[in-house]
């Protein structure tokens, strides 16, 4: 990497969680960590329905693991709801070994990626910023 394009950013991101009958948080998250020069953080709450202003003012990008969805629409309503209020980009990374995302999620998604670590890489870099 040149030094023009060193990217110093550490992205604060919330990734879904909860029923995870494939593991696909874990798969995901080691995605994320073997790409050592991408920095990044994670955000959680108990209740992202009740987590306030200053909590998500914080997070730079949404991520959605839309395996997760079916399991778990509570969280992903949640996140929605949060994503439009404070205007967090959605990166929906497609379910493990299928190409179809849920229609919902895929309207309000800033972009929509695969399992490829760079491909996830870029686009939590390049969402675009408002919704």
């Amino acid at each position: 990497m040149f030094e023009d394009e060193r990217d110093d950013k550490i992205y604060n991101l919330i990734i879904t969680k909860g029923t995870d009958l494939k593991n696909e948080y874990g798969q995901f998250t080691e995605k994320l960590y073997s790409k050592v020069d991408f920095l990044w953080k994670e955000s959680v709450s108990g209740s992202y329905a009740h987590a306030g202003d200053a909590f998500y003012e914080k997070v730079d990008r949404i991520i959605m693991l839309a395996g997760l969805y079916k399991e778990n629409k509570e969280i992903f309503e949640d996140l929605l709801k949060a994503s439009e209020k404070y205007e967090i980009p959605i990166v929906l990374v497609r379910p493990l070994d299928l190409e179809e995302v849920p229609e919902i999620l895929e309207e309000k998604a800033a972009t929509i990626v695969g399992w490829n670590a760079n491909c996830i890489i870029d686009a939590v870099k390049d969402a675009p910023e408002t919704m």
